[in-house]
């Protein structure tokens, strides 16, 4: 995957090596993965002891607002929501 345009956004989620999802935006995917792997600083605490976490979905957003929007929408869904939602 490839850095992202600035000025769009990526709402993505990462499946944790327990099983769990992690949802979250960037608006650069691979600095993001790197943070989220401990090779930069500033990963979600979240995924600080649930390492590794594979991506395992994306989509895009045009602008910030949006991507807060839908983060939001698939924060909201059950665990089985969102697994049907990465099958897409």
């Amino acid at each position: 995957m490839t850095s992202n345009d600035q000025n769009s956004w990526i709402i993505y989620i990462l499946e944790c090596c327990d099983e769990s999802l992690y949802c979250g935006i960037t608006n650069d995917i691979e600095r993001r993965l790197k943070q989220h792997s401990g090779e930069l600083k500033g990963g979600a605490k979240y995924t600080l002891s649930r390492r590794p976490c594979n991506l395992v979905y994306l989509e895009t957003s045009a602008n910030r607002k949006e991507a807060l929007i839908r983060e939001f929408e698939i924060k909201q869904m059950s665990k089985s929501q969102k697994r049907e939602l990465i099958k897409t």
